[in-house]
């Protein structure tokens, strides 16, 4: 017997990435730039061509993420962030009627939760929140070693909760910086590397942001293992020391010692993740179909 390929895509604001899952491993990736402010026909079309690019005869599934709500038993996109015309898109009959495979659709941020369970830094547990830190906070939950999304694909949306003046996802996203700071987050990272004390300042005052959003997520989850990824996972090593030391002042004292938190090591998590709602909707952990 031969392990079956699965198609990954991921959809961002102005990136669309696919790539062909086999074995654990990506082949034939592709990234494409879109106009993100293109009818919602030729955005489909955009997904459908590049898809078509890795498709062969050995892919039994399709698995994509998007940045938006999803009805994720009808495969319904709603009204995902920086696409304006994508406000209803019944994806899942569409290429399923195209490929005539079994097609699976979710949130980016739980597609990259369940791809660090089937293929990166969190295989051995079976509680898990992978954390997405970037232009926005976002968050996917697997429990009992299954992607848990809720009942309306909103769960992990720990971004929205309230904090401070505001919420997590404006003192933990990276427009944060610009706002506050007046400076860019690549920017600031270059000044951190260079040692610069003043962004160095800056990037522990973030990692206390960032330790009280996973105090919130461990009262909310309590999970096994956060797993941290997005854009500003980069400034991990930044950050780290701060968050852990907010982390240990969380109220139950024993939870600390079963609570790891890393960052993400897989480049190719959007298209893993995206492929893993395959694996997962199978109830499957890597067996050869």
């Amino acid at each position: 017997m031969t392990y079956k390929s699965i198609v990954g895509v991921w959809l961002g604001g102005r990136i669309l990435v696919a790539g062909k899952v086999k074995d654990g491993k990506t082949e034939n990736s592709i990234t494409k730039q879109i106009n993100n402010l293109a009818s919602e026909e030729q955005i489909i079309a955009d997904v459908v061509s590049i898809i078509d690019k890795v498709m062969d005869d050995d892919v039994v599934g399709i698995g994509i993420g998007v940045p938006s709500l999803v009805d994720v038993e009808k495969g319904i996109v709603y009204r995902v962030q920086k696409i304006p015309s994508w406000r209803e898109v019944h994806l899942k009959d569409i290429l399923e009627s195209r490929f005539n495979v079994k097609v699976y659709v979710n949130n980016d941020a739980n597609c990259f939760a369940v791809g660090e369970k089937y293929f990166g830094t969190a295989k051995d547990y079976e509680n898990i929140v992978g954390l997405i830190l970037g232009s926005g906070v976002g968050a996917g939950i697997v429990f009992k070693g299954h992607l848990y999304s809720g009942t309306n694909c909103g769960a992990g949306e720990f971004g929205s909760l309230p904090y401070r003046n505001h919420d997590f996802e404006y003192y933990c996203s990276e427009g944060y910086f610009e706002e506050k700071y007046g400076i860019n987050a690549d920017v600031l990272y270059q000044r951190a590397m260079q040692k610069d004390k003043i962004a160095l300042a800056i990037y522990e005052q973030y990692g206390q942001d960032v330790g009280n959003a996973i105090k919130a997520i461990m009262f909310a989850a309590d999970p096994e293992i956060i797993v941290i990824g997005g854009s500003m996972a980069k400034a991990f090593p930044f950050f780290e020391n701060e968050m852990n030391r907010i982390v240990k002042t969380f109220t139950y004292k024993h939870i600390l010692n079963k609570l790891k938190i890393i960052k993400s090591e897989n480049e190719d998590i959007a298209i893993l993740g995206a492929a893993a709602l395959f694996y997962d909707a199978q109830n499957m952990t890597m067996k050869k179909y």
